[in-house]
């Protein structure tokens, strides 16, 4: 794919509109795929989501996510290894391109990084042969380091792919997010890394602003409007041999409070202007 065929809308970034209204919107847009999140496809019905995206001629690019697998008790990992496993098979039933992976925070009163990385390993051994089973692929995300205590305890490319590569490419990659790696001064040789190992499984976009909102979480930018060199990353991670998407997800109220449609339509102007 190459130009706007690449570009995806994922469902965060336009929050206000209903599945239906995703669906209809993109494909109203010429927009050819999505990015969807388990929460409302799970609450229209995952079949009932598969038969409306496909019936509009859309892909589905990533579904997240899944991960959070780095309790320390034995009871926290068996119920976090059977909630990935049923969102591999989401995965599946939507013919997701990759399982987004979140790892997750550090337990309450652990101070164990290492540690916490290392039982995400543990569940990615298990997760990684059952997922291939599905036809699915999962996507290790690293999370700009603001989230390692609470929500990701993979903060670059590197980490993510160290874990990655313990197991074959076709079961696990990483995540490209541009909004997370943006500052990361070894970033550029982790994605020739990445490249090297075909383990690019999802690139998103979002851009970074300052000063960031209280909360965090929801700080991310519309494209072209902080200081994100968009397009590098995007020439990097094809010159990488990632040929995927190119997935918009923004988190960022001011966006939820416009029309959809409104939003759909500047998010591509930008990407042409400030990706292309």
């Amino acid at each position: 794919m190459s130009g706007l065929e690449r570009f995806s809308l994922n469902q965060w970034t336009v929050r206000q509109w209903s599945l239906p209204e995703l669906v209809a919107g993109c494909a109203a847009a010429g927009v050819r795929a999505v990015g969807l999140w388990r929460e409302p496809v799970r609450e229209y019905g995952v079949e009932a989501a598969a038969r409306l995206v496909r019936g509009a001629g859309l892909t589905v690019s990533s579904l997240c996510r899944g991960g959070f697998l780095t309790a320390a008790d034995a009871p926290g990992r068996m119920r976090a290894l059977a909630a990935n496993r049923a969102a591999v098979e989401e995965a599946a039933a939507l013919g997701a391109a990759a399982l987004v992976l979140v790892a997750g925070g550090l337990p309450s009163g652990s101070r164990d990084l290492p540690g916490a990385r290392e039982r995400l390993a543990d569940a990615l051994a298990e997760l990684g042969p059952y997922a291939a089973g599905y036809g699915v692929r999962l996507a290790i995300e690293p999370l700009h380091p603001m989230f390692a205590s609470d929500r990701c305890v993979v903060s670059t490319l590197g980490q993510a792919l160290d874990l990655a590569e313990r197991f074959p490419a076709g079961q696990v990659g990483v995540v490209v997010d541009t909004y997370h790696l943006w500052w990361d001064d070894a970033v550029s040789r982790e994605l020739v890394r990445a490249g090297e190992g075909g383990r690019i499984a999802a690139f998103q976009l979002a851009d970074w602003i300052t000063p960031l909102p209280e909360g965090v979480l929801l700080g991310r930018g519309q494209l072209g409007e902080g200081c994100v060199d968009l397009r590098w990353f995007r020439e990097r991670v094809e010159a990488a041999g990632y040929a995927g998407a190119a997935e918009a997800e923004i988190f960022s109220p001011s966006l939820w409070a416009r029309e959809g449609a409104e939003v759909l339509a500047e998010t591509l102007d930008r990407y042409r202007t400030h990706v292309l």
